[in-house]
């Protein structure tokens, strides 16, 4: 999981912002700042934090004094901007500072969602053994990649297209418990392909499972929807 630190001044703004990095797997918030001065408490006593959500806007110090701060400490947190500053001495200063992304108020989930996904993949070239490649470096840092907004990468061995079917058939059935029988049969899918599409997606904690007992007394693994996190399939999609 992602250490992550929220440093916003609105409450409102701050919890809706706590509401959509609940709906990106693999990060959690350990800390909220409503000021400069209160996030640098919040980094010295959670050290391991290795992400900022940073408003620019906030009573006291800008937030970019926060950034170039962490710069010139070289402090091990990289930064994205929310902020409704759009102007171009703002965002030069914040990209300039090493800020990772940039995401104007309002902005929508899916572009939240993006801007979480693309730093999370970047994290995993820094637990390879092997050398960086150039054509990592282009789809990771400078988005040279084929598709304008690149989708995240299913695992090998599994398609967008099925998931896809896989994805309508759960939304079919999904109103209570299903089982992979349900899904297989509405998909028209095999039910050991459909069995690898749903342990991915209870992997990411879009589904849950509810095992129950047969008459014999053998388990039964039935599926449940997560709505509260249904917003993460569309990055696969």
């Amino acid at each position: 999981m992602i250490d992550v630190l929220i440093v916003e001044d609105d409450p409102m703004v701050a919890e809706v912002t706590t509401n959509y990095l609940k709906d990106v797997a693999g990060f959690q918030l350990v800390a909220h700042a409503r000021n400069v001065e209160e996030a640098r408490k919040a980094l010295t006593h959670y050290p391991h934090i290795r992400l900022i959500l940073l408003d620019v806007y906030m009573p006291g110090e800008n937030g970019l004094t926060l950034l170039t701060e962490l710069r010139q400490k070289r402090v091990a947190a990289d930064v994205i901007v929310l902020t409704a500053a759009s102007d171009k001495e703002s965002i030069q200063t914040a990209l300039r500072h090493g800020a990772v992304d940039y995401l104007i108020k309002p902005y929508q989930f899916e572009r939240f969602q993006e801007a979480l996904m693309h730093f999370k993949k970047k994290q995993t070239i820094w637990t390879k053994e092997e050398p960086v490649s150039q054509q990592e470096l282009d789809e990771l840092w400078f988005r040279k990649d084929n598709e304008k907004n690149a989708k995240i990468d299913l695992p090998k061995g599994l398609t967008k297209e099925t998931l896809g079917q896989v994805w309508q058939a759960i939304e079919r059935v999904g109103q209570n418990s299903f089982s992979t029988e349900d899904v297989a049969l509405h998909a028209c899918i095999s039910r050991v392909s459909v069995k690898k599409y749903l342990t991915f997606l209870l992997e990411w904690e879009v589904l849950e499972l509810q095992p129950t007992y047969g008459s014999i007394g053998r388990p039964i693994h039935l599926y449940k929807l997560k709505y509260e996190h249904k917003q993460r399939i569309k990055a696969f999609l």
